[in-house]
């Protein structure tokens, strides 16, 4: 859901407008809308812009031939035999392309000998031929980390930021966004691919209390009915728009709703008391913070807060080390299940 972002929106504008220079990380709690920013941010774009969209959470990716087949989009395959061609190809799509044309041959060849460096290398003079035409190139890449443990000749996703580093910092070929809700994923990458002064952080919150009302009464809700509504789910977008659903049972589906991520909770804490119990203790001991308070400072990664942001309970900010539920859905499920199991 795309809503009163005009100011998001402002700054990426105004990222663009300059020379690539920085790889961009588009991060923030799961389903707070960074995925229909992007799309927006596309469509606002003026024309001179060609943006080259990479999902990777399309279809699971267990090797490299997978990873090639997202790369270089069905769509394409086929229809060009020289990189001529591909160039005229992207230049006449319009402003947006899910994958990039390449030569059959070239690609048999690229698949063949296992060579990500061939297949980046390839991107890069696509993209210098798309600059020549007048063109200005942005590189979009959702969700990344799904290639977090691929290895070709070493990981994988170590080699693919620095062909991110060569497009924007290096040739200033191309803008680099890498959209992401997966923070340890980013913390790690930052660290391992040496990315200090080659990257920079994009937040793209929940709404806030104001934005998340207005929307509601917009959509006719009652004032409250929206309030109800934000004491739930706080300002997470999908959450609002499901409720626009529910309208006339709201209060029983607001209820189901938190009883069933409650209960979700209970077993999977019950799980883990069988199995470790110390981890179930340093966990209880993590979420305990959370009763009276809903931001916490986080300066170490241990096992309890890796599992707590790996299973979307608590989201974690890599630039400003906090912890914090992933949504007010979380906060309260939190709450209750302590209740049962503390």
């Amino acid at each position: 859901m795309f809503f009163d972002r005009e100011r998001e929106l402002g700054k990426l504008l105004r990222v663009v407008s300059y020379d690539p220079n920085m790889i961009t990380f588009i991060y923030g709690p799961i389903n707070s809308g960074k995925t229909a920013l992007m799309n927006e941010f596309v469509k606002r774009l003026p024309n001179d812009y060609v943006v080259f969209q990479v999902n990777l959470r399309r279809t699971p990716i267990t090797s490299y031939e997978e990873f090639v087949d997202i790369l270089f989009s069905l769509e394409f395959r086929d229809r060009v035999k020289t990189l001529k061609e591909a160039v005229s190809l992207i230049l006449s799509a319009g402003k947006e392309a899910f994958g990039f044309p390449i030569p059959a041959e070239l690609l048999n060849e690229i698949v063949r000998e296992k060579k990500p460096k061939n297949a980046f290398a390839y991107i890069a003079t696509l993209m210098k031929e798309v600059k020549e035409a007048g063109k200005n190139s942005i590189l979009i890449v959702d969700e990344l980390q799904v290639i977090g443990d691929l290895k070709v000749n070493g990981p994988l996703i170590y080699e693919m930021f620095n062909f991110f580093v060569h497009l924007t910092k290096e040739e200033h070929l191309a803008h680099v966004f890498v959209v992401t809700s997966d923070t340890l994923f980013i913390e790690k990458v930052y660290n391992e691919a040496v990315l200090q002064g080659r990257s920079s952080y994009f937040f793209v919150d929940d709404f806030d209390k104001e934005t998340a009302l207005k929307f509601l009464v917009s959509q006719g809700f009652t004032n409250d009915e929206a309030e109800l509504v934000w004491s739930y789910f706080g300002g997470k977008p999908v959450y609002l728009v499901e409720a626009l659903k529910h309208r006339e049972e709201l209060k029983e589906w607001c209820e189901e709703v938190l009883e069933d991520r409650t209960s979700w909770l209970v077993l999977s804490l019950n799980s883990i008391r069988r199995k470790n119990s110390e981890l179930f203790k340093d966990i209880l001991v993590l979420l305990n913070e959370f009763i009276d308070r809903e931001i916490v400072k986080c300066n170490e990664i241990d096992d309890a807060v890796f599992w707590a942001v790996k299973n979307n309970v608590l989201f974690f900010d890599p630039r400003k080390r906090f912890l914090r539920p992933q949504g007010r859905l979380e906060l309260l499920a939190i709450r209750r299940a302590l209740d049962e199991v503390g």
